[in-house]
């Protein structure tokens, strides 16, 4: 049955969404709005809580977001907004797949591995998109716990090492730092989009449109604060530290016994990205199959033949992530606002019943 619980609902928006915004997103919003940070962020966070309450309340009716729009438009304007949908999913996994590998190439290496280091990823995320979406639920069931520990492992190893003072004087960067950090990290908060492909894909029961979005902001909060401790250490340099998260613990006074004991945290929370990652392709292969059929055949075929588009891309673009993370983040950061929240808002003038005949 391809559906999940909704106690794997909140666990998603709680526990594995947030770890895909610890990679270069920190460095992102330090660059723009240098110790205003948290402004931005927060404002993304509450943006995206907003349009999460506002989906589950369409969730209520538990019909799937491919069934509203045949009610309303029929089935030919369902497929091509399902099409532009999984289209625009897969676009927005090139970011955090491309994070993900810099990450592991840079911080589990200690030499420059081969750029086939990463493939078996895509192995990994094409078994993974095959796969029914329940699948998925009972993994949030494992990683959640394993990305609690491991965020708060190397919380509890950094926090003593930061200058809180740093974030202060509060609103120094003005307007511009406010709302260019806002704009420009756009690309990590796709996460209403990614719900808007699981309406239907659970029950829906008495409250979860608020603890939807109280979960979400729950692992928006953990976000906060690390990146409040994340600019306390790093200070000016920390729009020049990338993969944040492996580096802010390296500093705790005991790793001079104990070794780099933070290494146990840093593969917890890599584990999570990686499913993380796989987590919009697969939201993009499930609208492929509900809009042109799943006879058990063409959700492997959409698996492979995408997750096979993105290790080409992986290769090809292997040397210009600048590029790409500048043509994501700025030039095209519009289209994330598009799909992530004025899609949500105009789905919830569809119709959620068949009409009636006369």
């Amino acid at each position: 049955m391809n559906k999940i619980a909704p106690r794997q609902l909140y666990f998603l928006l709680a526990a594995v969404m947030p770890v895909g915004k610890l990679i270069l997103m920190p460095t992102q919003l330090a660059y723009y709005a240098k110790n205003d940070l948290l402004f931005p962020a927060a404002a993304n966070f509450l943006l995206q809580a907003g349009i999460i309450f506002l989906i589950m309340l369409l969730s209520r009716s538990n019909r799937t977001f491919y069934d509203m729009l045949c009610y309303t438009f029929g089935k030919i304007a369902a497929k091509i907004v399902l099409s532009s949908l999984a289209l625009f999913l897969f676009f927005a996994a090139l970011l955090p797949l491309f994070e993900q590998k810099l990450m592991v190439q840079s911080v589990f290496y200690d030499t420059l591995p081969s750029i086939v280091a990463f493939a078996p990823f895509y192995l990994f995320s094409a078994y993974l998109c095959a796969k029914p979406l329940c699948n998925f639920g009972r993994a949030w069931d494992i990683i959640a716990p394993i990305s609690i520990v491991g965020f708060f492992g190397i919380m509890l190893l950094s926090v003593s090492n930061a200058e809180f003072s740093a974030l202060a004087p509060v609103g120094v960067n003005g307007a511009g730092g406010f709302f260019g950090g806002t704009a420009y990290t756009m690309s990590w908060f796709f996460d209403s989009a990614l719900l808007l492909v699981l309406i239907g894909k659970f029950e829906y029961k008495k409250g979860m449109a608020w603890k939807s979005a109280v979960s979400y902001l729950i692992g928006a909060a953990a976000v906060l604060v690390f990146l409040a401790v994340f600019y306390g250490i790093f200070s000016d340099i920390a729009e020049r530290q990338f993969f944040a998260f492996s580096k802010i613990s390296k500093y705790f006074s005991g790793m001079t016994v104990l070794g780099r004991i933070d290494y146990l945290f840093i593969y917890s929370l890599a584990l999570v990205m990686a499913y993380f990652c796989a987590l919009p392709v697969h939201a993009g292969v499930d609208c492929l199959t509900q809009a042109y059929g799943n006879d058990g055949v063409k959700p492997v075929i959409f698996s492979v033949a995408i997750n096979g588009i993105l290790l080409v891309l992986s290769f090809v673009l292997d040397y210009r992530f600048g590029v790409l993370n500048d043509t994501i983040t700025k030039t095209l950061f519009w289209i994330f606002p598009a799909f992530s929240v004025l899609m949500p808002l105009l789905a919830l003038l569809l119709r959620r019943k068949p009409r009636e005949k006369v």
